[in-house]
Order: C-alpha cells, then sequence, then structure tokens
C-alpha cells in the first residue's frame, strides 16, 4: 500500500506536495492575519532578503556545525515558510583540510550569524566562522545549488558579517567581534570589500561601541542603505534580555546616532532581536528577528515597521506584536517548513541534519521507502554521545508536540543499538541494544554531556527478536518498534509500542536544555562500541509529528 501511495503522489503537481502544513504550528490564522511566531523553531540570527520578482522572500540563518549547513527558506509572505534548500553541502566544500577539521562535531563552532543579499542579478550569502575568518557563497537560484565558499578575510574573531553594495557600486562590510576568539567585542567595524564582494581592500574602521553603557553585545549587525542615509540595525543589551537598535549615518563610517527600535516592554517576547529588514513591493516595512526560548532555541517572529519617525519603529510602537495582520501579498499558499517524514524520496528530507560534515557510512536512503542509518563506532574513550556525528537530527517544532518513530534494529553483533534521542547540552534518548540472542530496551540519559560527564543507563525491558536472518554468513537479528516522545513545556517523555497500537510510557521525565548555540534536536541516535564486526543499523519506516 505504501508504495502504492508513492507512485501516486509522484503524479501529483509538485505546487501541492510542496504545500506541507503543520499539524502543531501553524502561524497563518486564516482569517488575513498571523500569529507569531512565524517560525516556531531554532533558526538562530535570521536573515532575510527579497529576490528577483519582488515576491519572493529568502530567509537563511545560523547552522553553526550543523550539516547541510545554511539553510534557505522560501515565502511570498513573510509568514508562510518552506525549506526549500542548503547553500553548503559541507564545511568548507573545496578546501580538504577544513572539510576534515569538521568531519567531527565541532558543536558551536562553523557558521554563525549570516546574512542574505540580493545584488546585480546574483545571491549572496556572508557569515562569519569565528575561528577562521569572513565566508561568502553565491548562487543565481537560490533553491539551486549555491557555488563553493569563498574566504574573503581569513582570521580569528570575525562573526556577523553583513554586505553592502552602494549607488556607485563600492561595496561594504560591518562585521562583530566574538570575545572568546579576540578577546573583546561590543564594537562594530566597517571596511571596503573589492566591488565583486570577495576581498578587503580597506582597513576595518569601529562605527559603534557599546562597551560600558546599556548597548553592551551590540553585534549581528545588519546594513542598508534608505533614502541617502546608511543604516546599521543590530541588537544590543544580551541575547535573552536585549533589545533591537537602529543607527544612521550619512557616511557608511560614521559617526551614528542610535535609537532602540523595539523592546520587550508589557509583553512575554524577551530580548526580540537580531534580524532583518525588508521593504516589499507593496510599500510595506517588516522586520523578522527571533526570540530566545532556551532548549527550544531561538524562534523567528515577524514585525510591522513604521518609518514615520524617520526611525524604524518596530512592532507596535517598540513592543513586539502577537498577532497582526499579515502582509500583503498576491498569494495565499498556507506552508510551513516539513517535520513528518516517510522516507520515500531518495534523498534524506530538508528537516534533517547531521551534527558534523557527512560521512555516507552515516546512513543513506533505500528504496524501500525507508532511511537506513547505520552504527557510529564510538571511540575506546567513548564517554557520551557527545562525540557521534551521525546523529540525524531535526529542529522541535513547537512547543508541544509528539514525535513517532517506526523503527527496525538490526544487530550483527553485541552491543550494537539505536533508536530516537532529544539531543542537548544534556539529552536523553531511548534505544535498544543487543545483548546475547535478545535486546535491551534502554533509557540513556546524559548531563553536562558537553563537559565530559558520563551518561547513565537505565534498562526497561528485555525483548525478543522480531526475526533472525536463517543463514550462516553474517546472519543479523531484527527488532520491529515504534517508539515515540511527548514533548510539553520543556519536558519530554518516551514510550514505545510493539504492534504501533498500544504505548507503554518509559522511564522518567526528562527536562529539555539546549545545545551549544543551538535548540534542543530531536531525531535518531545509532551506533556501537569499538568493535571488528559488521556494522547494525536503524531502518526508520516513518518519523511522524503531530499534537
Amino acid at each position: 500500500m505504501k508504495k502504492f501511495l508513492l507512485s501516486a503522489i509522484m503524479v501529483l503537481p509538485m505546487a501541492v506536495m510542496a504545500q506541507y502544513k503543520s499539524q502543531v504550528w501553524c502561524p497563518d490564522n486564516g482569517d488575513g492575519t498571523y500569529t507569531n511566531p512565524v517560525i516556531n523553531a531554532d533558526y538562530s540570527d535570521p536573515d532575510v532578503c527579497v529576490g528577483a520578482s519582488g515576491e519572493d522572500y529568502y530567509l537563511t540563518a545560523s547552522s553553526f556545525q550543523c550539516v547541510p549547513g545554511l539553510p534557505i527558506l522560501h515565502s511570498k509572505d513573510l509568514v508562510n515558510w518552506e525549506i526549500v534548500s542548503y547553500a553548503l553541502t559541507e564545511l568548507y566544500e573545496g578546501d580538504e583540510q577544513m572539510v576534515k577539521h569538521f568531519s567531527t562535531p565541532r558543536h558551536g563552532d562553523g557558521v554563525w550569524a549570516p546574512s542574505i543579499r540580493y545584488h546585480d542579478g546574483w545571491y549572496y550569502i556572508y557569515w562569519g566562522d569565528p575561528d577562521f575568518g569572513v565566508y561568502m557563497v553565491k548562487t543565481q537560484n537560490p533553491e539551486g545549488k549555491w557555488e563553493p565558499p569563498v574566504c574573503v578575510i581569513r582570521g580569528k574573531g570575525y562573526i556577523d558579517t553583513t554586505p553592502l553594495w552602494d549607488d556607485d557600486g563600492r561595496c561594504y562590510l560591518v562585521n562583530g567581534w566574538a570575545n572568546s576568539r579576540a578577546r573583546f567585542a561590543s564594537v562594530l567595524t566597517v571596511r571596503e570589500l573589492s566591488a565583486d564582494g570577495t576581498k578587503a581592500i580597506g582597513q576595518p574602521v569601529i562605527v559603534f561601541d557599546g562597551n560600558g553603557t546599556e548597548n553592551r553585545t551590540c553585534e549581528g549587525p545588519k546594513f542598508y542603505k534608505r533614502e541617502g542615509w546608511y543604516w546599521i540595525m543590530c541588537p544590543a543589551g544580551g541575547v535573552p534580555t536585549g533589545f533591537q537598535l537602529a543607527m544612521r549615518s550619512k557616511s557608511p563610517y560614521g559617526p551614528y546616532e542610535a535609537k532602540q527600535v523595539l523592546w520587550q516592554g508589557k509583553t512575554n517576547i524577551n530580548g526580540p532581536h537580531q534580524g532583518g529588514w525588508v521593504h516589499t513591493k507593496y510599500g510595506e516595512d517588516w522586520f523578522l528577528h527571533f526570540q530566545d526560548k532556551e532548549c527550544y532555541g531561538r524562534v523567528v517572529h515577524l514585525q510591522p515597521v513604521d518609518w514615520s519617525s524617520g526611525w524604524p519603529m518596530m512592532g507596535k510602537k517598540g513592543e513586539p506584536v502577537t498577532t497582526y495582520k499579515k502582509p500583503k501579498s498576491s498569494s495565499s499558499v498556507v506552508v510551513n517548513p516539513v517535520e513528518s517524514d516517510e522516507f520515500d524520496d531518495p534523498v534524506m528530507g530538508k528537516q534533517w541534519e547531521w551534527h558534523a560534515n557527512y560521512d555516507e557510512k552515516f546512513g543513506v536512503p533505500t528504496a524501500f521507502g525507508t532511511f537506513r542509518i547505520y552504527n557510529y563506532q564510538l571511540s575506546p574513550e567513548f564517554v557520551n554521545f557527545w562525540e557521534v556525528p551521525n546523529l540525524m537530527l531535526q529542529k522541535t517544532p513547537a512547543d508541544k508536540f509528539t514525535a513517532t518513530a517506526k523503527l527496525r534494529l538490526t544487530s550483527k553483533a553485541e552491543n550494537q543499538m539505536g533508536g530516537i534521542i532529544m539531543m542537548g547540552l544534556d539529552y536523553s534518548a531511548l534505544v535498544v541494544k543487543r545483548v546475547g540472542r535478545e535486546f535491551q530496551l534502554q533509557l540513556v540519559t546524559c548531563r553536562a554531556a558537553d563537559k565530559g560527564k558520563p551518561q547513565t543507563v537505565n534498562t526497561l525491558a528485555t525483548l525478543k527478536p522480531t526475526a533472525e536472518d536463517q543463514i550462516d554468513y553474517k546472519p543479523g537479528i531484527h527488532l520491529d518498534i515504534y517508539m515515540r516522545m511527548v514533548v510539553r513545556d520543556g519536558k519530554c517523555r518516551f514510550a514505545y509500542s510493539l504492534d504501533g497500537k498500544k504505548y507503554k510510557e518509559a522511564g522518567d521525565e526528562f527536562t529539555m536544555r539546549e545545545g551549544k548555540w543551538i535548540g534542543a534536536k530531536i531525531g535518531f541516535v545509532s551506533v556501537e562500541p569499538a568493535a571488528k564486526t559488521d556494522r547494525g543499523w536503524v531502518e526508520a519506516d516513518w518519523f511522524r509529528v503531530t499534537p
């Protein structure tokens, strides 16, 4: 039946296939209004640009060490978004040494606070890698293949970069600085780049200094020009508690006068800041920014912008809105970033990322309507899953949801294991592990994984194999199982079923925790201890996100 449905689906128009509507969070209220967040998932440090048509909007966000990197989301109205591609297939394509460096998890490193721009027929993304420098990728089709990254400025400490092509064709770059690498921060610098944006031709100039003021932690700058003024829009005041600044000057090198244009006020939207401004073909102005929701990561809000005072006042007189009328648009499509996956396509779904540069031995789609994730061989010094690169994960899609997976575990040897995981600085995973000729159902939990703390294992049940290979040559044993995680307000509970109908709770409630600069992520784990036997694997039949 599944294969029949796949054949039927393949003849449907692509537009219909693309219109995925989430069961757990849809910001479009269906009455001409929307409710924030417009993306209730961890798209940290978002930036947006208007595409060539004037009615296509493209958004990207920080992806750090996760691969593929630099997600590209598309919208026709700034409310309904879908994942259409990634700008980076790996970190960093074309540089063998860098590709090798990111072949193991480098939590919190990699792609920080990108900017996306459309200029002269090309789409550009710039970002700062705090350890290696300023990088850029470009394309003429943001939903397709992007060119390999170019290192524009080499060095440590550069973050949060945005280019501005001026009316005379000259190009400028603004950036912030990472205190963890540069040993200073809260300053913004501007320099000139070559006209093609590929290299620095000028020296940096400090144009704003937030040190010793309420504008501490000024970072994440975005560069614009409007009606003869150069504008830098940036957050300040700290991530969870800060606000949005706008600053203007008649010269790209300043001096700039600054004004707060968005703050929490009496709302429950904390630290509203760091994002991108767009002016639409309909004459409207909007600002997309993040809100830090701790274990859920940094979710994306949309605010109206009013320029009548000469400053871009955001939200309602500077306070963020929760529900508001939608931007003008010719589109009525309701679509959300995809979450569920039937694994019927011959490519990995766009919601999934690995925790390091991809190796084909991590896992591959199959012709059987499944995705196979091979066991990753743990190091002899193994302490916890923080070292595992083949965690196949996606962002949490809402404050409350249920994620259920149908799996087959195939084991070729003792102690091979796999299952589902809620991954962060603290993590918890429901796995089955081969012990002898049977499987043990285990709840594996670790607190302070990033600090090298050991995980704890709670064995919940012993399960007989569903099937066994009846051959002498490298036989495997198999277990069919349904695994579930139920998330409610930062808490997670696991459950399992052997028939997909009756579920039994598995272990204690787990308090979720964010990862290194990212929200907690959900998905699959498949590992084995150091051994010389053939790999086992997890075969995922489907993964469904429901209320």
